[in-house]
């Protein structure tokens, strides 16, 4: 097969897996095996430029940032839709429709309203040739190249037929298990979490760099063409049926009715139900089914007769603001929250809300004692919106930030590039803990059972001070905790040793540097093989690390310049952990050096994530797949048949306690 030939084999089998993991959710191979095949075809594109084409998949995040975005006229205006907000307006909008079509019943179809981002797509001869923002319905904004960024939108169409010009709307959006988490991960670096998904997709799809764009995990959903050329469609349901065929995601919950009795019915059913899904709707769209009748209609203004949006009740409710409070992260950011008096609101009795950050307070003009409007969408945290009325007598002072931070009563400072807030006091006890919980937890040094209520209790106690004292914790110290026999001291004591073997990218990140997340970590880890090479780099050095900014290298370097940090890192030193990669002289090869292994099977200590961590950490690669090149194989129970074939290959077969003496350089 010449490399043309392959180049194409590998692009449609990558868009088939992407397809099948954003749009069906049915993967049928693993992240490893697609990671292999993927870099397969950067590689030969790498060796033949000349087959370098737009819509290959390695093109979803290649451009370079733009100054400003173009504008674009829509061939077809992208028109509003006008609202109902009760039963009534339905049954008058159904009404008109019937009059004018002068018809006694029409069918209609139903589509869930998602609260994002309304996009254009034009695809010529099969290929997405650009993309643009609704704007003012008549032009909008050249947003193709982040649009690119988005897994679930195919860079060009599956099945046929493929019409000259098609032009494709739907709604961007942002999961909110995406917008959680990502808001955990700021939290967690020190920066002001986002106020809500639309907002921020909207932002995320107007970055001019679209490699901001591509970290935040942003959604599609098509829902009808525009101009389009060298195809006829009948129906809104056909049109929903072929551009699932295209490759689009299309909302699963649309439905047909053959009139409007079931349409009221579906609308109050959803209105009980929109907590259910992972994305913010805010009503029910409901359409003409048949295009030639949508025709017929026309539009009014910049709002299609043939259609209306029933907006469902929102979720707000009035409360009284309590008192705004001040919680303290692991990097001194104060972050304010309200204190409420309870009230209901969507089947929840909320009591905090967030306030996001001082300027926001300010902007909304909120006020302790105010009567203040409460929203809450989905699973997001509740948010204040606003006072109910800003010109009532009586309001109380405007809310200012103390001078001193409200855990250790030492001076705060405002950071001048941004809204932030910070207590400096590195001794600060709400610092400690919330460093304390960082560094133990899952993506950092992974020490099962020292949950927030016994880090209180150890730091409570003075048993603890920072990271470095739980390494020198005893049995007979944790004997005096409440609930802690002698297994579960015993279970505590072999996870925080365990914890001495997790690679240096884990200790990076759980050293909680602001700004500094996993995929900083690793970086930074891979440049400098080493913690005392870090220490010493300047900012302008850490910057030349690939996919290192500004921001973190210099927050980097200030984390470092402070005399209880190095002391901090000393101490971890002195605690045996893995404060340099494996083979960090970069001339003494190690056991794994320049060798391929395979994990498999249920292992007693670790994941296999974990322990394929360890392997790259240790100059290993990690395959899927047992082959002749296959230098060890670890395995634990359940091997199946990787265990088969390593033995008929006379593969080296390693226990997890075999394959960590290994790593340790012991026979």
């Amino acid at each position: 097969m010449n490399p043309a030939e392959r180049v194409a084999q590998l692009r449609q089998e990558i868009d088939d897996h992407n397809h099948r993991y954003h749009v069906l959710d049915a993967p049928i191979v693993s992240n490893r095996e697609f990671d292999l095949l993927y870099r397969e075809l950067v590689e030969l594109e790498k060796e033949h430029p000349d087959l370098v084409s737009s819509d290959s998949p390695t093109q979803r995040v290649g451009a370079e940032p733009q100054e400003r975005f173009r504008k674009v006229a829509h061939r077809e205006p992208m028109l509003s839709l006008a609202n109902a907000f009760d039963e009534d307006e339905l049954q008058a909008f159904y009404r008109r429709v019937t009059k004018q079509l002068e018809m006694e019943e029409i069918g209609l179809v139903t589509e869930l309203k998602i609260d994002g981002v309304a996009v254009s797509l034009t695809y010529e001869n099969g290929r997405l040739h650009h993309g643009a923002t609704r704007g003012n319905g008549l032009e909008g904004e050249d947003v193709t190249s982040n649009l690119r960024t988005i897994r679930s939108l195919p860079l060009r169409l599956r099945e046929g037929p493929h019409p000259s010009t098609a032009e494709i709307r739907g709604e961007i959006y942002f999961p909110l298990s995406g917008f959680e988490r990502v808001n955990r991960q700021r939290s967690e670096e020190g920066e002001a979490p986002f106020a809500n998904p639309r907002n921020t997709a909207a932002g995320a799809l107007r970055q001019l760099d679209p490699a901001v764009t591509a970290t935040r995990p942003l959604a599609f959903f098509a829902y009808s063409l525009g101009h389009t050329e060298g195809l006829e469609f009948t129906s809104q349901g056909e049109v929903l049926s072929q551009l699932i065929r295209w490759g689009f995601p299309v909302n699963p919950h649309h439905k047909s009715h053959a009139g409007l009795p079931s349409v009221i019915e579906y609308c109050q059913s959803w209105e009980e139900r929109r907590d259910s899904i992972d994305y913010e709707v805010d009503g029910i769209v409901v359409k003409v089914d048949r295009l030639d009748l949508q025709d017929r209609l026309g539009a009014v203004s910049r709002e299609p007769r043939w259609a209306i949006a029933y907006k469902f009740a929102s979720q707000v409710a009035a409360t009284r603001l309590v008192e705004i409070r001040l919680n303290v992260g692991r990097t001194g950011a104060l972050n304010p929250y309200a204190i409420l008096e309870p009230v209901e609101l969507g089947g929840v009795t909320i009591r905090t809300a967030t306030l996001h950050n001082q300027e926001d307070i300010r902007k909304k003009d909120i006020r302790p004692g105010d009567q203040v409007l409460i929203k809450r969408a989905g699973d997001v945290i509740p948010q204040v919106v606003g006072p109910v009325d800003k010109d009532e007598e009586g309001r109380g002072e405007p809310y200012a930030y103390p001078g001193e931070c409200p855990e250790c009563d030492s001076p705060i400072v405002q950071d001048p590039d941004e809204a932030l807030v910070y207590c400096r006091n590195v001794n600060c006890p709400a610092q400690r803990f919330e460093s304390l919980k960082h560094f133990v937890s899952r993506a950092a040094l992974d020490i099962r059972g020292l949950g927030p209520k016994t880090l209180r209790k150890l730091l409570e106690l003075e048993l603890v001070a920072g990271p470095a004292d739980l390494y020198s914790l005893t049995a007979e110290q944790l004997s005096g905790l409440e609930g802690f026999k002698e297994k579960s001291i015993e279970n505590l004591l072999a996870g925080i040793d365990g914890s001495r073997r997790q690679p240096l990218p884990r200790v990076l990140f759980g050293l909680g540097i602001r700004h500094v997340g996993e995929t900083a970590a690793a970086l930074l880890a891979g440049e400098f093989r080493g913690v005392e090479r870090l220490m010493q780099a300047s900012p302008e050095r850490i910057m030349e690390v690939s996919g290192i900014g500004p921001e973190i290298a210099r927050s980097v370097a200030d984390y470092f310049e402070v005399e209880e940090n190095r002391e901090q890192v000393k101490r971890l030193r002195a605690a045996r952990l893995q404060l340099k990669m494996a083979g960090d002289d970069r001339d003494a090869p190690t056991a794994l050096e320049g060798k391929t292994l395979v994990v498999t099977g249920t292992l007693p200590s670790h994941s296999r994530r974990e322990i394929s961590e360890l392997i790259k950490a240790n100059g290993g690669k990690v395959t899927s797949s047992v082959s002749k090149k296959t230098g060890y194989l670890v395995a634990g129970s359940n091997a199946g048949s990787k265990l088969r074939r390593a033995r008929e290959l006379e593969v080296p077969v390693l226990t997890e306690e075999e394959f960590l003496k290994l790593l340790q350089g012991e026979p």
